[in-house]
């Protein structure tokens, strides 16, 4: 069994367990989000035929012509939803683009939903139905495994267990099907997703065990996450990070280009970023400013930072 880089915690003994294995749970999750911002996550409920669906599905997307796949590419959503085409998006601190295409999913809600204006239609694409039907059902899934961790997340904060609940129902989330392509020339500077943090609360992540992403510890040092089989990748965003005042860190990784010799094969991952709703105030938590941790942040909404943050990547203009 190669060294696990990040911990391990089963959420089934948060969702089913009795008053103890609970408490256990959020202590273990908690502790991995203060010290190391990541952990890997079992039992998480996520159905394994919807991953493959929509993986399938993806892909199949994927390697569509360019020129049609560009027909997804909708001016004006900021990459909110539908496709990006390769070399779009970049790190913060980066002005080379990452090596990768993406399709984004967002936000359904009724038409008559108050909230409706804030949430554009999805993408449908028509060479690939079931794309769309895969990822909102795996939309959902992502969702409601995503409300579980936070639930246990509050609980460590000392929060009330519903404090996240009414700010994710309906929440800005968005599914992201990413594909780097196989590297044909030798990059210049690229590497497939350069050094960065993410931008929401928490991520959800399939696809890690194609090797490449590697987190940045307190050393330091650059490790591989290398989650097993059914595992979902777990990371702290940082709108999570502002709230707790950096008590819950949101820690930098990137993905790395393999080894020539596996230049030929493509990667395909499947992050779920999971938002608030826009009106979110993420003024820092009281019970987390303290005289050795002031105050590092000035209040701002959710929306309003992710605007910021959409500038900063190139995203938005």
């Amino acid at each position: 069994m190669p060294d696990r880089t990040i911990p391990v915690v089963d959420l089934s003994k948060f969702v089913n367990g009795n008053e103890e294995q609970r408490k256990e749970f959020v202590q273990e999750l908690g502790e991995a989000f203060h010290t190391i911002g990541f952990v890997a996550v079992k039992n998480h409920g996520i159905p394994n035929e919807l991953v493959d669906g929509f993986y399938n599905a993806a892909k199949s997307f994927f390697s569509l012509p360019t020129d049609k796949k560009r027909q997804y590419e909708i001016e004006g959503l900021a990459g909110q939803r539908g496709y990006t085409s390769f070399g779009k998006e970049h790190a913060k601190q980066s002005k080379v683009a990452d090596l990768k295409e993406f399709f984004q999913i967002g936000q359904t809600v009724a038409p008559d939903d108050p909230m409706k204006a804030q949430y554009p239609d999805n993408v449908q694409v028509q060479e690939t139905p079931d794309f769309s039907d895969y990822g909102y059902k795996l939309y959902r899934a992502f969702e409601k495994a995503g409300g579980q961790l936070l639930r246990a997340i509050a609980l460590h904060l000392e929060l009330p267990e519903n404090y996240f609940d009414p700010k994710i129902q309906k929440g800005n989330s968005i599914l992201r099907a990413i594909h780097y392509p196989p590297i044909t020339d030798e990059p210049k500077s690229a590497i497939r997703a350069e050094q960065h943090e993410d931008i929401n609360l928490i991520t959800l992540l399939f696809g890690a065990s194609a090797g490449g992403l590697q987190l940045l510890n307190m050393d330091d040092e650059w490790l591989p996450i290398m989650p097993q089989d059914n595992e979902i990748v777990i990371n702290v965003g940082d709108m999570l990070q502002r709230l707790t005042n950096n008590y819950l860190k949101s820690t930098t990784h990137r993905v790395v280009n393999p080894p020539r010799e596996m230049w030929h094969l493509p990667r395909l991952s499947i992050p779920f970023f999971l938002h608030p709703i826009s009106e979110m105030d993420l003024s820092c938590l009281d019970i987390c400013v303290t005289d050795e941790n002031p105050l590092a942040y000035e209040p701002i909404t959710a929306g309003e930072y992710l605007d910021e943050r959409l500038r900063e990547i190139g995203l938005k203009k």
